[in-house]
């Protein structure tokens, strides 16, 4: 697709030549009279603007107001500033404010399209750039070095080049969107929308309007047309969160639609046709949902082409005090507390507990801590008292969820069997499974420590 040119200038014939002239060029045209119609138009995100040919002299505002006005503008779209006879230093101006070339009206065809060109060159630049940075922001992101982020981490970069669908499995709060994002900013859709729907928050009756838009007049309320999340997503990624959750009906025309790559607005009768990147996710067995009835098959093997497991925060303990230290950080510039620390028997208890909410559950603990603490440091009175009893309760002193043995035959052996099992698999976990490192906190040698995983049966998974 061609790059997206938006003239502003308020004589029509200036307008009208420089738009024929890059139409016939295969350029997209947009056309405004006015830098407040310039201004709507790149705010709508209806069309990404690629270039912007600015007139520095017009009625009301002129073109060097409105780059001071809005210098932000020039920093992500080439501003090319055009200018009549005898106003070369009001370019120049605009030139210093931000603008990327000026022509001198009366400039051929040729010099047109040399700027043109070269302008969408820097922005191409740019965006590469930033796409970049976003990429390897996104991984970072995904806080942890548990063997678990790792894997996570290698799925993602995997996944990402491709255009093969996605469907994330995994609890809530994990953190499926914060995935679903990285693999969008690692790939080559990038540059495009990241369209998110969540099917579970949408009432029955307007989820098919929101994946597909609908006509003006189509249902009581629909007082104009509106694009759904698949027209949205053109040239991006549209992210469908809770998938098992949509109803059979929406399932049925999602499922058509994604076979063709074409829908239809509700009550419209036009073929669209869309180019987006599907990305699911969904914290039920969906497998299970499909021998229930309450999921379609097919439907779940046209989204089931790279599936990924987000794992919960209970399988990478490790992580815990990576996560707290990282929204720590985060909360205390918010909230001007940036002398705020956390005790290490706070950490430890932090690190003992389930975390049955997951990462949303220790984010938002954290944001707690960072209002409510008084003085200069999290201690353990601060975090027993927002855990409430569930963290004392669900383990003890060392993190062991352990129950008494029924029967009486080695009773006591199994207990303790069990208990060291559990405590080698906690410190494992910790370690990310470098057996070196569990051998020295343990004080004992490697020989010994192999020996006690094959008995347990202890393998990195």
């Amino acid at each position: 697709m061609r790059a997206t040119i938006l003239i502003v200038d308020d004589e029509s014939k200036v307008r009208r030549s420089v738009g024929d002239y890059l139409r016939d060029e295969g350029y997209t045209v947009l056309e405004a009279t006015e830098t407040s119609e310039a201004e709507k138009i790149i705010d709508a995100n209806e069309t990404t603007v690629d270039l912007i040919l600015l007139d520095v002299r017009m009625p009301g505002e002129s073109g060097v107001e409105f780059l001071e006005r809005l210098p932000h503008i020039p920093e992500s779209i080439p501003v090319v500033v055009m200018s009549g006879h005898g106003t070369i230093e009001v370019a120049i101006e605009a030139v210093r404010l931000g603008a990327f070339d000026f022509l001198e009206k009366g400039f051929t065809p040729e010099r047109l399209a040399i700027t043109v060109e070269r302008g969408l060159e820097v922005i191409a630049l740019r965006r590469q750039n930033l796409e970049l940075r976003q990429g390897l922001d996104a991984l970072h992101r995904l806080v942890g070095e548990s063997k678990a982020m790792k894997d996570l981490r290698e799925s993602i970069q995997r996944a990402s080049p491709t255009p093969a669908k996605v469907l994330l499995l995994g609890e809530n709060g994990v953190g499926k969107e914060l995935v679903a994002r990285a693999v969008h900013e690692l790939s080559p859709r990038a540059g495009g929308a990241f369209v998110r729907l969540n099917c579970a928050a949408i009432p029955k009756e307007l989820v098919e309007s929101e994946i597909f838009g609908h006509e003006k007049g189509a249902f009581t309320g629909a007082n104009a047309q509106k694009r759904g999340k698949l027209e949205l997503a053109h040239a991006g990624t549209l992210f469908l969160d809770e998938i098992g959750d949509m109803n059979l009906e929406a399932q049925a025309k999602l499922l058509r639609a994604l076979e063709s790559s074409e829908f239809e607005r509700v009550g419209g009768t036009q073929t669209l046709s869309f180019d987006a990147r599907i990305i699911a996710a969904t914290n039920k067995d969906l497998p299970a949902e499909v021998e229930s009835g309450a999921f379609r098959r097919d439907l779940f093997y046209r989204l089931n082409v790279i599936p990924i497991v987000v794992p919960p925060l209970r399988d990478r303990v490790g992580d815990v005090p990576l996560l707290v230290n990282h929204y720590l950080d985060y909360f205390r510039n918010e909230y001007g507390r940036t002398n705020l620390s956390v005790a290490e028997e706070a950490m430890e208890r932090l690190s003992h507990y389930e975390w049955p909410g997951n990462v949303r559950e220790l984010r938002n603990l954290v944001e707690r801590l960072v209002i409510m603490t008084p003085g200069s440091r999290v201690g353990l009175t601060q975090v027993k008292s927002l855990l409430g009893t569930q963290a004392s309760e669900s383990t003890d002193g060392i993190g062991l969820k352990l129950s008494i043995p029924e029967g009486e035959d080695g009773l006591l052996k199994r207990f303790l069997d069990e208990a060291e099992r559990q405590f080698l698999t906690r410190e494992l976990e910790r370690q990310s499974w470098n057996v070196t490192q569990v051998a020295k906190v343990l004080g004992i040698d490697r020989a010994n420590l192999h020996r006690k995983l094959k008995r347990y049966g202890l393998s990195r998974k």
